[in-house]
């Protein structure tokens, strides 16, 4: 495991595991913190031995939303620092899958990481809220990845209200997916795990592309351009290996499995 002033790092059973490591000021979203998130994202990318990333919070907060006294993207050590919509870019372009282990709080910039995340389990009774509203900001950015999971029905109230609810009814509202017992977080987020390491790594990772694409296509246009994909896919090499060890009935030897 590295240790960085901000951050946790660790690849194991099969995912990178990043931890946000700021609990006294809430995990909140600042400069170095942000930017070390980032270098960590592009570090789980490149490493053969994590399938997926899993993202949580070190201490009571997932986190508190940007610092206000250090905001992303302010310089640090006099050079410019990664910005939030860069990371959440790069969650919602990662082959990898990103599952958001919900530890506590989320609160505005928090639940832009939550919302960009392909997977969310969320301890049940942790509270969230789209706060921005009560300092006199909205939550520009992070509508970009949260309005198409909550839908506009969901999103107009809390983001009008900052009301606070709990982690059960996030997944109730679309913006997660799991909400357990705080003490079975990590047992849940790894059966998550588990269960992307039974699938072909190119598989999972084209998975990702076909569900934000299908939702800009016409019906007619999505028929053609899905069945040149189906077809491209069961002509590969990973689609070969996996459908030889279904007949041979043993487990696939997957190319760049770790």
């Amino acid at each position: 495991m590295s240790n960085t002033e901000a951050t946790l790092y660790e690849v194991r059973d099969g995912a990178a595991w990043i931890t946000l490591n700021r609990p006294e000021n809430r995990n909140a979203l600042s400069a170095v913190l942000v930017n070390e998130l980032f270098a960590h994202l592009q570090a789980a990318l490149q490493d053969p031995a994590a399938r997926c990333i899993v993202l949580t919070g070190n201490g009571p907060a997932f986190c508190a939303g940007a610092d206000l006294k250090s905001p992303p993207g302010s310089a640090v050590d006099g050079k410019a620092s990664a910005s939030l919509p860069e990371v959440l870019d790069l969650m919602l372009d990662s082959p990898k899958p990103v599952i958001a282990a919900v530890n506590g709080a989320a609160f505005a910039g928090g639940l832009g990481l939550v919302g960009a995340s392909d997977i969310v389990v969320i301890a049940e009774d942790v509270d969230c809220s789209f706060s921005e509203v009560r300092i006199g900001v909205i939550p520009a950015v992070i509508a970009v990845v949260c309005v198409p999971k909550l839908g506009t029905h969901h999103a107009m109230k809390l983001f009008l209200t900052g009301e606070r609810f709990k982690g059960a009814q996030a997944v109730t509202m679309g913006l997660a997916h799991r909400a357990v017992q705080k003490d079975a977080l990590r047992a849940a987020v790894q059966e998550e795990i588990d269960m992307i390491r039974l699938g072909g790594p190119i598989a999972v990772a084209e998975c990702k592309k076909l569900v934000r694409r299908v939702p800009q296509l016409s019906t007619q246009e999505g028929f053609v351009e899905m069945a040149e994909w189906s077809k491209r896919m069961f002509l590969s090499a990973e689609a070969a290996e996996g459908m030889a060890a279904f007949r041979e009935k043993r487990k696939p030897a997957w190319v760049g499995k770790e």
